[in-house]
């Protein structure tokens, strides 16, 4: 029996693949303000839904400047805001979805400082 704790969805559709869009990512995760993405689009249409189907925020959210390889994605006020940058040591623990849907936790980051290459853990923890 899966354990009926509240959750929410997150919804992240890629608008501009194929004729009317892709799913990038969804994942069911227990409620957050914050989700980090790895490998994001440029675009992305974000919808973030409660465990009733309630909508509690919407957005379309697009990549300005050069692409990171993890996108900051945070709820204010029904909407969603972005920013693509590095994470820092204050984002660890932090939870971020995979291409597909798998949600883990960040748990190690390291960055060259030209942003040549990258180092990451991530911890995936199911519980039934």
């Amino acid at each position: 029996m899966i354990d009926r704790a509240p959750t929410e969805i997150w919804d992240l559709w890629y608008p501009g693949a194929a004729a009317t869009g892709l799913p990038f990512a969804r994942g069911r995760l227990d409620p957050t303000d914050v989700l980090w993405v790895h490998a994001a689009p440029k675009k992305l249409d974000v919808t973030v839904r409660r465990q009733d189907g309630a909508v509690r925020a919407r957005s379309e959210v697009t990549r300005e400047g050069g692409y990171l390889p993890t996108t900051r994605l945070w709820v204010v006020e029904g909407r969603i805001e972005r920013e693509d940058r590095w994470p820092t040591e204050e984002d660890l623990g932090a939870l971020i979805i995979l291409p597909g849907g798998e949600v883990g936790t960040l748990v190690e980051w390291w960055n060259a400082p030209d942003g040549s290459e990258w180092r990451w853990r991530v911890e995936f923890y199911n519980h039934r």
